[in-house]
């Protein structure tokens, strides 16, 4: 078995090939490119048993992953952490392209557990419309505190509650108090405050978008209680594919609901603050809607407060024992969806 691991950059991707033990066997580059990547896979074809290595920075590797799998490629990802740790351990000082594709092939040849890729379908989807949302909402999020500081400014004695200017009815009546307001000021928060409205309608409707193929893609996780369709089109844009974990444990670990053990000759653990973090959110909010008495998590908490855990240690059990059901759901999503068949990438005659 050869493994081939790439450094990729806008322009280049350099490959390097290892054989089993680690020798190098030859190294080149091509352009980002299908014509590039149509180019690196004849140079791979010297070696018959082939893997690819691809660091996991999906915004450069997009499209040179999708082209092999594509021509029937096995490519598995690199996260880059342990590219960076295998680079450290090199005997080739300093850092070049060919260094670092030697890194991502080291690591490939390291450890046989890594995340096989696979085509992004309907799921990247989804991902793109909440990354998108979640701009918009940032966006909005920096306008309404502009605003705020321009109401304290003009007028102080209005009270208004944290979430006020999410509702179109607090805007009217932003709106109608800066109308009779004469300054600079006014205008500009006035000009703010029709922005915000404009983003909080391109929300909502971003929000049943992105509703409609949650229901069709995960109709199974929709259905846990305390699971609605932002954290369910979260949970399945980041995954990108339930099938990629080995287990429970692995994708417990993967997204940091599975706690760190400390030897210090006691069975204490301590929190995990690794993992996909977005995930791990999108975990918390569904324990703490079932906390709320929403689905069966209060009584599972108040029964591990009763053998003396804290709220937040049972919290923490919670989240573990979401993380393991939702796995199972989306499994079971997955197992019911029939895969599209993709065109083949072919090199040229």
């Amino acid at each position: 078995m050869v493994i081939i691991g790439a450094d990729s950059h806008k322009r280049t991707h350099t490959f390097v090939a290892l054989d089993e033990v680690g020798r190098r066997l030859g190294e080149a580059t091509f352009a980002t490119t299908t014509d590039g990547h149509l180019a690196a896979l004849s140079w791979a074809g010297q070696w018959g048993e082939r893997r690819w290595a691809l660091e996991d920075c999906r915004h450069l590797t997009r499209r040179l992953e999708g082209d092999l799998l594509r021509a029937g490629e096995s490519v598995v990802r690199v996260p880059p952490k342990m590219m960076a740790a295998e680079r450290r351990t090199t005997r080739s000082p300093g850092k070049s392209d060919p260094i670092d594709a030697e890194a991502v092939a080291r690591a490939g040849l390291r450890d046989p557990d890594l995340p096989v890729a696979c085509l992004e379908g309907e799921a990247r989807q989804v991902k793109l419309l909440v990354d998108h949302r979640e701009d918009l909402v940032a966006e909005r999020t920096r306008m309404q505190a502009r605003v705020r500081w321009h109401l304290h400014e003009l007028m102080p004695e209005l009270d208004l509650a944290p979430k006020a200017l999410n509702k179109f009815v607090h805007l009217d009546r932003v709106a109608a108090e800066l109308a009779n307001c004469d300054s600079t000021v006014a205008v500009i928060a006035a000009e703010l405050v029709e922005r915000i409205r404009g983003l909080t309608v391109r929300c909502n409707e971003l929000e049943r978008q992105i509703a409609k193929p949650v229901r069709t893609i995960a109709p199974t996780l929709l259905d846990l209680p305390g699971c609605g369709p932002l954290s369910a089109a979260k949970i399945v844009g980041e995954v990108a594919g339930a099938g990629r974990f080995k287990s429970r444990d692995a994708f417990a670990r993967w997204n940091g609901t599975a706690p760190i053990p400390v030897w210090t000759g006691s069975e204490r653990f301590r929190l995990s603050r690794t993992g996909n973090r977005q995930v791990n959110a999108a975990l918390h909010r569904i324990a703490i809607t079932q906390w709320r008495g929403v689905g069966p998590g209060r009584a599972f908490v108040e029964a591990r407060m009763a053998v003396g855990k804290s709220k937040t240690a049972a919290l923490r059990l919670l989240k573990r024992r979401i993380s393991d059901e939702v796995l199972r759901r989306l499994l079971t999503d997955e197992a019911a969806r029939v895969p599209t068949p993709e065109p083949v990438l072919e090199l040229a005659a």
